[in-house]
């Protein structure tokens, strides 16, 4: 484990009100004032971090689709190449964040995925070949899957376990402005220029990424005095097994199974209606979640210490169950844009209570990121379902019998919630569960 956080509660990473702090160089206890000052610097290059981070994965996104239909490929080979990328995203999920709890340095490892995802746009751009395209995916999905806990690992690490809630809404709003103000930068880039373009500016914007990284100075903030103490870390096998993540994962499971599918299939049924307008729709359906995590995300982070993680998750999933029941019912182009509101008010929600949950139950173990891995697992199987199954639905039974089957997911995940998942804010008055290294 490094100094950059992966470790905490008696390890290498206190918390402020439990230890003092040195100064790397001097090896003194450092001045409140240069903390501070210290902490802020860092914070602000971490909300550019997330920023520039979001503007560059947005450029992977329906860009790629349409450079290489540009190009004169098949639907079946940009779908084999989509596919592939999304198997490898899947099967790195997991031993990705077993290898950010591994490394040294996790800002090391948030530079070489950077850079590698660098590389496979600059690739896109210039190569644009069956087999360098599948390659570049396949290297842009492996280093996405390291990105997503590195960034919580480095929150974790800035903050602490205590502040991380309004830590993470923090995140949630850079990132949902970055990915706004990326996709409407890569499609007046795309509309002026070329559709190459955009994965040109994709590779540039790796440098600005880079840099914010560098203000983030956590060896100045977070390393307390006295180290002496070492983690207690658990097993592989133990994280695996433990009841409170692994039922976690089947709500976040539940959750993607039931809203992966929704806007895609919406956009199916726009498209039928009214095709001239439809792509100005679904970009409509796309900025409005965005406006609603930048404006509500860091108010989420507040109410997840002060409420609770459960009770948000269960708004989650019964705000994703009234959407899923509208969009059955409406018929209106402006009023589908409305229910959008829904969709942003579930993802400030999981934005933040997702890692923060995690970061609970692994508290004190050092498999931080090894749990994240196993909840994004959950992520990409219930998104892989949600698109087939919805599809077959629609198909045979109709647009309304899909939505009301996704939002029926919803509600078993609603149940699932308020059944088995117990509050994990550290001091909840539930009963707690035993200490990690006495489970089996």
């Amino acid at each position: 484990m490094s100094a950059l956080a992966l470790e905490f509660d008696g390890g290498r990473l206190g918390r402020r009100a439990e230890a003092g702090f040195v100064s790397p160089v001097a090896g003194q206890q450092s001045a409140p004032a240069t903390r501070d000052a210290v902490g802020h610097a860092s914070a602000r290059g971490l909300d550019l971090f997330t920023f520039f981070l979001a503007d560059i994965q947005t450029g992977f996104g329906p860009f790629v689709a349409i450079y290489l239909t540009a190009h004169a490929w098949t639907q079946f080979d940009i779908g084999l190449v989509l596919t592939a990328g999304g198997l490898v995203a899947l099967a790195c999920q997991m031993p990705g964040g077993a290898l950010v709890d591994a490394m040294r340095s996790a800002r090391l490892v948030a530079v070489i995925a950077v850079g590698a995802i660098c590389l496979s746009a600059l690739a896109l751009a210039i190569w644009p070949t069956f087999l360098v395209v599948m390659a570049a995916r396949v290297l842009h999905a492996g280093a996405s899957c390291v990105l997503g806990p590195v960034i919580a690992a480095i929150s974790l690490g800035l903050v602490g376990h205590a502040a991380l809630g309004t830590r993470l809404g923090r995140n949630a709003r850079f990132a949902s402005i970055g990915n706004g103000f990326a996709a409407a930068a890569m499609g007046v880039c795309g509309y002026l220029i070329s559709s190459q373009a955009v994965f040109f500016l994709t590779a540039a914007l790796a440098a600005p990424a880079i840099w914010a990284l560098g203000r983030i100075r956590l060896d100045r903030i977070e390393r307390p005095l006295n180290t002496n103490g070492a983690t207690a870390t658990v097993s592989v096998r133990q994280v695996l097994r433990e009841r409170r993540l692994l039922i976690f994962a089947a709500c976040i499971l539940l959750f993607q199974l039931a809203n992966a599918a929704m806007l895609p299939l919406m956009g199916g049924i726009l498209t039928l209606r009214s095709s001239q307008w439809a792509t100005t729709l679904i970009g409509a359906c796309i900025v409005v979640p965005q406006l609603v995590v930048a404006g509500f995300a860091p108010w989420i982070g507040r109410l997840a210490d002060s409420w609770g993680r459960r009770p948000l998750l269960f708004l989650c999933f019964a705000a994703l169950a009234a959407r899923g029941v509208l969009f059955a019912f409406v018929t209106s182009p402006y009023l589908v844009v409305a229910v959008q509101v829904l969709d942003g008010v579930c993802a400030a929600i999981l934005g933040v209570v997702l890692p923060l949950v995690v970061a609970d139950i692994t508290r004190g173990t050092g498999r931080f990121n090894l749990g994240l891995g196993i909840v994004g697992s959950a992520v990409g199987i219930g998104a892989a379902l949600s698109t087939s199954l919805a599809g077959y639905a629609s198909d045979h039974f109709g647009s309304s019998i899909a939505f009301f089957s996704l939002a029926s997911v919803a509600g078993c995940g609603v149940a699932l919630v308020w059944l088995l998942l117990p509050e994990t804010r550290p001091d909840s008055k539930q009963p707690k569960a035993a200490p990690w290294p006495m489970q089996s």
